[in-house]
């Protein structure tokens, strides 16, 4: 089924139901289904083909989501780009995507040549009231692009992700029988998350069912919990930084969400101290789904019920495949780590225009995640770490997130970043950046690890950066690639 007759059939069964609220505004299931028609008639009238590509560079708010399901309706490829980046990060994108329109709240082509059409918000504002509103509907294989997402470029530049209709079908039917199964007419989703990552995934298992999704312009912890008690939130999607922010937050403990059934969270990893101050905030309502832009938010999913299994991800997602595999690609059994691979119809086409690079990560029909894990005896995944930031310390194999999970452990450090700086003795240290939520020493900070780990995990420096927070890429990965150059830079760091 097309993606834009989901958004009609939805129209036809729940019209007047509010299905977007951004503030005082309010699209119903009726006026979403138009205005994705007229908007969509409108790029087609402006000369572009099925199957070219269109930036989409608009905050969060209706609009963006109008946008995004009108290109399904004309049979145009999305290209999404973040508000957060900068004019250099458009361009490229843009570039490499040879997309051939742009639209934003100003009309720019990013001097890129490709570009020939740019719509900017006071012309889709118009286009969206009084454009022609004739059923828009070109037809598109499933298994051709849909959508490009562009990785987080925690390992280099981005590379574009080619996503087709199979693939989103995939994660909606993944997110309706396992992550959200009991999403029902009058339930209210409430995104803080750009809808331009991760919370978008969760607008169209929301739609079908008839519930409205409640957008924030953007994230605040403050503002975030007096929505999810004002709008009486069923379900919210947060990274994991995010949650830290909002169980920071005074209030957090004196708010009341009754309605909440879902706070879901992923995009990055969660240190278990974390996940414990969430389950004593809010009960046990968190639902943990784990994937990555070449298989998107669907790989596994740890229920509310199964928070006791501490640091794992999760089991399969129902329809999806998921191997821990050995460095030739046999199947290890529970108890060893390696590579997780996983495969089913949710998994990426191949990267835009990069056939060298989709061959390296497909292999036989299974992406090659990059992730080190190791499944238990009952089918739960737990992840170890990226294996591009392993660190080799002396001969052994050291996981900078096991590392960090013991560093946000301790009261007074709100984030942490590890990382291996050459050494002349152990060939790669382990070091470690915190930023702190109040003063500590380094050192108490370095003996409460010592406490925890063995002797070759532990820190052999560290440092506090003062900054409010770590680098992150627009999905809020925290970027240890960044900390690790930055940290070289700086030259020798003093072992404490």
């Amino acid at each position: 089924m097309e993606i834009g007759e989901i958004v009609r059939r939805a129209a036809q069964r729940f019209g007047p139901t509010p299905a977007l609220v951004f503030g005082d505004r309010m699209l119903t299931f009726s006026d979403l289904d138009k205005a994705t028609d007229r908007v969509g008639n409108a790029l087609l009238a402006s000369g572009l083909r099925s199957g070219d590509r269109v930036g989409v560079l608009l905050p969060n708010g209706i609009d963006g989501l109008v946008v995004f399901y009108a290109l399904a309706k004309a049979g145009l490829i999305r290209v999404p780009l973040n508000v957060r980046e900068t004019a250099s990060d458009h361009a490229y994108k843009l570039t490499d995507s040879g997309s051939r329109a742009v639209i934003a709240e100003g009309a720019d082509d990013f001097g890129v040549p490709t570009v020939s059409v740019a719509f900017d918000s006071a012309t889709l504002s118009s286009i969206m009231a009084c454009g022609p509103d004739a059923p828009c509907a070109i037809p598109r294989h499933p298994d051709v692009p849909f959508r490009l997402g562009y990785t987080g470029g925690t390992t280099g530049r981005p590379k574009a992700v080619t996503l087709t209709m199979r693939c989103e079908h995939a994660e909606i039917a993944s997110f309706l029988i396992d992550l959200l199964p009991d999403v029902r007419p009058g339930d209210r989703m409430l995104h803080a998350a750009p809808v331009v990552h991760a919370s978008g995934a969760f607008v169209l298992p929301h739609l079908i069912r008839g519930a409205t999704n409640v957008i924030m312009d953007r994230f605040d912890p403050g503002r975030f919990l007096e929505e999810l008690e004002r709008q009486a939130a069923t379900a919210t999607f947060l990274v994991p930084t995010m949650i830290a922010m909002v169980l920071d937050d005074p209030n957090v403990d004196s708010v009341k969400a009754p309605s909440l059934r879902r706070l879901c969270y992923g995009a990055s990893p969660i240190a278990p101290a974390l996940v414990e101050r969430a389950m004593a905030a809010f009960g046990p309502k968190l639902a943990q789904t784990y994937g990555q832009a070449e298989a998107p938010m669907a790989i596994t999913c740890l229920q509310p019920d199964e928070h006791d299994r501490i640091g794992s991800a999760g089991r399969p997602y129902t329809l999806v495949e998921v191997r821990v595999v050995d460095d030739s690609g046999q199947p290890l059994p529970a108890g060893e780590e390696g590579e997780v691979v996983t495969r089913g119809q949710h998994i990426f086409a191949g990267y835009w225009n990069r056939p060298a690079d989709t061959a390296e990560v497909i292999r036989d029909g299974w992406v090659h995640t990059g992730d080190v894990g190791v499944f238990d005896d009952d089918g739960f995944l737990y992840l170890r770490d990226r294996k591009s930031d392993m660190i080799i310390s002396g001969g052994y194999n050291v996981y900078p997130r096991e590392v960090e999970d013991v560093l946000v452990s301790h009261p007074a450090v709100r984030e942490a970043a590890v990382v291996g700086l050459p050494d002349e003795r152990w060939g790669e240290r382990v070091h470690a950046v915190v930023v702190l939520r109040e003063d500590v020493a380094v050192d108490d900070i370095l003996e409460f690890v010592a406490g925890r780990m063995a002797g070759f995990k532990r820190p052999k420096s560290a440092e506090v950066w003062q900054e409010p927070s770590l680098p992150k890429s627009p999905a809020g990965k925290i970027l240890r690639r960044t900390v690790r150059e930055q940290c070289r830079r700086a030259g020798e760091v003093a072992v404490p």
